[in-house]
């Protein structure tokens, strides 16, 4: 049901092209998942999703588990059922949600104690709570508890945290017991490059059937993020797939497919799209800006997504200053068909050697700049 391989390798980095069969499809890779927290992407519905192209997303253990309840899930036939979702699902263990969102934590060698964002009703999770949820759900892919800590985070704090991150993941792996979920592990370890070398040898010898980089876009400057990479991926298996948690940003995609990373989610194009800015391919668009009150051009003059073709920048305008649900709804459909192509271009251009050339293309588009500059 779960099976992974490289078809294609590029000749000028680390990126590569691969085939990832789950139970509900298979996926290209590399790829990006759009954010489905709690069972919906929001302002736009599974329908508009399939059709501009996304074949997975991603939802939150931390969220479901606490709204609508993982066992109310279960009952209505698991997560694909409860949100008339046809293609593959992932689902984040909750462990960032339960260290960034609740009022109180308490973490210890057994698990965390932590309080609900919602009411402040108590909560224990454990790996083992953890998977019996996830199992629940139901998804393609699962994710095991990590304890993902800030950039900020001492030596001695990140030390720790890695050590129960690997304790946890061998239990996941012990009570994880449903053969149409794969579960993968988490590499955690902030930017100290011992600690997160230590953290993928541990996890690759329990042998999971994938292998995500935690603990990134938390915060440090992206050139460390990068660095991480450097030295992390290369330790992962190649016949494996390899995701990059919580980064979804253009520049951050090309620079993180180049260092063999298959598989991103952010919730980022679906954030900013609700604040009125657009992904275009001439950077980015705040469509709310005055300056477009009479500009009755496309949104991007170069996409070829209903917003683009359909409506105007003046019409987008005037949606987010009335405050009408349909600009976030046509801007979010926007970004992550953006996306969607961005992401096809980036395996097009693997597959035809010239994936520097359209890097370099792409961010003097963009950005206005080369890459690294």
């Amino acid at each position: 049901m779960f099976e992974f391989e490289v078809v294609h390798k590029s000749t000028e980095h680390q990126g590569r092209i691969g085939k990832l069969q789950t139970p509900h499809g298979e996926l290209t890779t590399p790829i990006f998942m759009p954010v489905g927290t709690q069972a919906s992407v929001k302002t736009i519905s599974p329908d508009q999703l399939r059709a501009l192209g996304a074949s997975i997303i991603l939802s939150n253990t931390y969220h479901l588990y606490l709204r609508p309840g993982h066992e109310l899930i279960r009952e209505a036939g698991g997560l694909h059922t409860f949100m008339n979702w046809p293609g593959a699902i992932l689902t984040d263990s909750g462990g960032f949600q339960v260290f960034s969102l609740s009022k109180l934590t308490k973490v210890t060698d057994e698990g965390v104690l932590f309080r609900s964002h919602i009411d402040g009703s108590a909560h224990h999770f454990t790996p083992e709570k953890v998977m019996e949820i996830e199992m629940a759900l139901g998804a393609d892919i699962a994710m095991a508890f990590d304890l993902c800590l800030p950039y900020t985070a001492s030596y001695e704090e990140a030390a720790l945290a890695q050590a129960r991150t690997t304790q946890w993941a061998a239990r996941c792996r012990e009570r994880h017991d449903r053969p149409d979920q794969a579960l993968f592990g988490i590499v955690q370890g902030v930017a100290y490059r011992d600690l997160r070398e230590k953290s993928a040898r541990e996890l690759v010898a329990m042998d999971f059937p994938g292998y995500a980089v935690g603990g990134l876009s938390v915060g440090e400057p992206k050139d460390v993020m990068y660095e991480v990479l450097d030295y992390t991926v290369p330790l992962l298996p190649e016949n494996k797939p390899r995701y990059l948690m919580g980064v979804g940003s253009p520049d951050a995609l090309w620079e993180g497919v180049a260092r063999g990373i298959d598989m991103f989610d952010c919730v980022l194009p679906t954030r900013i799209a609700r604040n009125g800015t657009a992904m275009t391919s001439r950077g980015r668009v705040i469509i709310r800006d005055a300056k477009y009150a009479r500009d009755f051009a496309p949104l991007d003059p170069e996409c070829a997504c209903p917003t683009c073709q359909q409506y105007t920048r003046a019409y987008l305008r005037h949606l987010f200053k009335a405050r009408e649900i349909l600009g976030l709804v046509l801007v979010t459909y926007h970004n992550l068909f953006f996306l969607a192509r961005m992401m096809e271009r980036i395996r097009h251009s693997i597959e035809q050697g010239v994936y520097n050339q359209a890097k370099q293309e792409f961010f003097a588009s963009y950005y206005g700049k080369s890459p690294g500059e």
